[in-house]
């Protein structure tokens, strides 16, 4: 039932943060895509709030963002990288207590499943387990025990591992 509860709590964040991904949009051009990143591409001024504003609002009002989103047009994209990152959150929420406990004992399941959702392939992830149990402390004991903090803690450690930021690109 624990697990039921907290799956449904994951997907209600996992639908809202696409919310807020869609209405934000990049930050260096807009709301992504649809037809109000069409209707305003020309616009010399991109990074302007205004036009991202009018970017976001012509596809509200369209309503075709969805459409566009799901059938990869009006520039829109499914490269997978928003919900590879969405399953690693999920995941470290549904399996933060089990996960602490295999970053401190630098091996178990849980850590394997995590590097590999990461996209840590098999072959580096003995210096994957390894780093985090070095790095326990700074990465789950320092008082934070949010399990996005702890992913993007992660993903921060990795980049500036020399062996791993290699393979996480």
């Amino acid at each position: 039932m624990k697990k039921l509860l907290m799956l449904g709590v994951v997907g209600m964040f996992v639908a809202t943060q696409g919310g807020f991904a869609l209405a934000a949009g990049n930050p260096d051009t807009g709301p992504g895509c649809g037809l109000g990143k069409i209707a305003w591409e020309n616009y010399p001024h991109q990074k302007v709030i205004g036009i991202q504003t009018m970017e976001a609002t012509t596809n509200g009002l369209m309503g075709n963002n969805t459409f566009a989103i799901s059938s990869g047009t009006s520039g829109c994209t499914n490269d997978g990288k928003f919900w590879a990152e969405q399953k690693v959150n999920a995941f470290a929420s549904l399996n933060f207590e089990n996960l602490a406990q295999d970053m401190a004992q630098g091996q178990g399941e849980h850590l394997a499943s995590l590097a590999t959702l990461m996209g840590i392939p098999a072959a580096q992830q003995p210096a994957f387990f390894t780093m985090t149990q070095e790095k326990y402390a700074s990465l789950v004991a320092a008082g934070e025990t949010s399990p996005v903090a702890l992913v993007k803690a992660l993903n921060e450690a990795v980049a500036t591992n020399p062996m791993l930021a290699k393979v996480s690109q």
